[in-house]
């Protein structure tokens, strides 16, 4: 319990409500959700075969099948309408290749979801530290959205032809004594698709949630940053070359100008050395006054 106290003090609890981490919880959210109703998924289909000799008739024929739907290894016992005999018949179709990517980068993203929103609460001020931990997520990021976007087509071609193949009228199609017009064969209960249907819904929302929060992990990299500030050091070096130009140096100060050393109208004039209203025609206007004074006493 002192562990977890001290986790929580120490957490920011705060960046939940940024959209970073925000996204990164619906993620975490949305990837169980599309790992649990594809990966956990089971059904099954039931079929009747009436035979015209009713003691060998199977009126229920039940055939399960499940994640990862390897449907060739789906066998099955069917009646063949002549004596007691029976055949053995198996489902057609491999699909999972494309059911098992989908979950394997379901489980993926959970994980990495949920580890970068405890870095988030955490260990905020690490992963901002230098420019490598938003780096690593951006690029995970932009990986992710691109593997749910496949990820999530690849299933949805692989659904519908598990609902192809499951399908209780093409399934009779396999039995020979339903190639016989006496026999009566009936489907009495599809597989329900309902969860598998929902796992790839749940797959495109991952893709635009992982596709939308590649903009708020990219804020948080050193590219964006270098190229916010990009126009302030502009301005910043356009304003030093300014002052630094004929206005504060050399312009007006060492040929009669405002001033010398970049500074304003009150430290060293120019009036007092060139000019000759400040400095010398009083002292010429002085001398010569009081000798004419002197000459007329």
């Amino acid at each position: 319990m002192e562990t977890v106290d001290q986790l929580a003090s120490k957490g920011s609890f705060r960046a939940v409500k940024e959209p970073l981490a925000f996204l990164r919880v619906l993620e975490w959210l949305f990837a169980i959700f599309a790992f649990a109703t594809c990966g956990g998924y089971s059904g099954g289909l039931r079929l009747s075969v009436d035979c015209v000799n009713k003691t060998d008739s199977d009126l229920n024929i039940d055939i399960a099948f499940a994640y990862p739907f390897r449907l060739y290894q789906v066998n099955f016992d069917v009646p063949t309408c002549e004596g007691k005999q029976r055949e053995k018949l198996s489902l057609v179709g491999d699909f999972s290749s494309s059911a098992e990517f989908f979950v394997t980068i379901a489980v993926f993203a959970f994980l990495y979801s949920l580890a970068a929103t405890v870095v988030y609460i955490f260990f905020q001020n690490k992963y901002r530290e230098n420019n490598r931990g938003p780096l690593i997520d951006f690029i995970v990021t932009v990986v992710f959205s691109f593997m749910w976007l496949v990820g999530s087509s690849a299933w949805a071609k692989g659904l519908s032809d598990v609902k192809v193949a499951t399908d209780p009228n093409e399934v009779l199609l396999l039995m020979s004594a339903c190639k016989q017009q006496s026999n009566k064969c009936l489907p009495l209960r599809s597989p329900v698709m309902s969860s598998l249907n929902t796992s790839v819904v749940f797959g495109y929302l991952n893709f635009i949630l992982w596709a939308g929060n590649i903009w708020f992990v990219f804020k948080e990299t050193g590219w964006h940053s270098s190229g916010t500030r990009y126009p302030q050091d502009t301005m910043e070096k356009q304003s030093s070359s300014y002052n630094q130009g004929g206005y504060n140096q050399d312009s007006y100060g060492p040929s009669g100008g405002y001033n010398q050393q970049g500074g304003s109208f009150g430290q060293q004039t120019s009036y007092g050395q060139v000019g000759e209203f400040g400095q010398q025609q009083p002292q010429s206007l002085s001398q010569s006054g009081t000798t004419s004074f002197a000459n007329q006493i």
